[in-house]
């Protein structure tokens, strides 16, 4: 019972760090209709600036700066290089796959930087550990669980009560509509391109933490298990992130606990679970858990 208690709560704090990175697809698609293929690579350059700068400048000062300059290196790519493409839904599929060649520049620059090496952020919580009853938990998920909700609830109160959130929702549902309403698209697209900048550069700490050995060049691949959270959620829903990021954390982290109860399926079947589990959910709601069907006049 302690070891499924344990893996509950591993489960809970990878999710709750996977809806970070799942919030940033979720936001940019909403804003463009892009799919971000670079956002791992922006949380590992967060990441790594956070690793570089923290004996200078300290952790905090550090990963403030790191979020500030993600943010504006994701604000700036979708200026200076997808918007140019324009903003309709083909222009969209073509933005798409230009973040694919965005993803192999940076990915490329920052495993030459970054080698074989395991860098430390610099995190305050280190490998210290508290006891809750019967379980002993790392300090640094309980911190992810707690930093995540904070977080991803400003961002939710972002979304509803701010003009720069209704001019979002109001872009998701018609994109032409919305610009002959008056809402600035770019602006929009700028805003959400930063905010999900600054969102991976966060993940990026707690992904790097105890009982991580520390970031590494393939840390940003293992961001992108948020990837079929936004999926199994519905790329165009918050909520549906949120929930999505939490039961791929969940089946991960059951799935690496109980691997020896699941040899059959393969010793690295933990790394497919997530995928497993959106394409199970897909068959049954192709638009995802919290996806709404669209109607098309033809």
């Amino acid at each position: 019972m302690t070891a499924f208690l344990d893996n509950i709560l591993g489960g809970l704090a990878l999710g709750a760090v996977y809806a970070l990175v799942a919030l940033g697809f979720v936001v940019i698609f909403k804003a463009s209709g892009v799919l971000n293929f670079a956002h791992g690579s922006l949380l590992l350059f967060g990441g790594y600036l956070t690793a570089v700068l923290h004996d200078d400048l300290g952790f905090a000062g550090a990963l403030a700066l790191a979020v500030l300059t993600t943010a504006a290196l994701a604000g700036a790519l979708d200026r200076f290089l997808l918007q140019r493409g324009g903003q309709d839904a083909h222009s969209a599929h073509v933005q798409t796959i230009v973040t694919i060649g965005i993803d192999i520049v940076l990915l490329t620059d920052l495993a030459r930087r970054i080698g074989g090496d395991l860098l430390s952020l610099g995190d305050p919580w280190g490998d210290s550990v508290t006891r809750l009853g019967p379980l002993t938990v790392a300090d640094s998920r309980l911190a992810a669980i707690v930093v995540s909700a904070v977080v991803i609830g400003a961002v939710f109160a972002l979304f509803r009560y701010t003009s720069w959130g209704l001019s979002l929702r109001a872009a998701a549902e018609d994109l032409e509509a919305a610009a002959l309403m008056g809402v600035r698209l770019g602006r929009v697209r700028a805003g959400a391109w930063c905010l999900a900048g600054a969102l991976a550069a966060l993940a990026a700490v707690f992904l790097a933490a105890f009982p991580a050995p520390g970031l590494e060049r393939t840390t940003g691949q293992i961001a992108l298990n948020a990837f079929p959270a936004a999926i199994l959620g519905g790329l165009a829903s918050p909520a549906g992130a949120l929930a999505g990021s939490l039961i791929i954390g969940l089946t991960e982290a059951l799935v690496v606990g109980y691997q020896s109860d699941l040899h059959i399926l393969g010793e690295g079947f933990g790394d497919v679970a997530p995928y497993a589990v959106m394409l199970l959910v897909l068959l049954v709601r192709p638009t995802g858990l919290f996806g709404a069907k669209g109607a098309a006049r033809v």
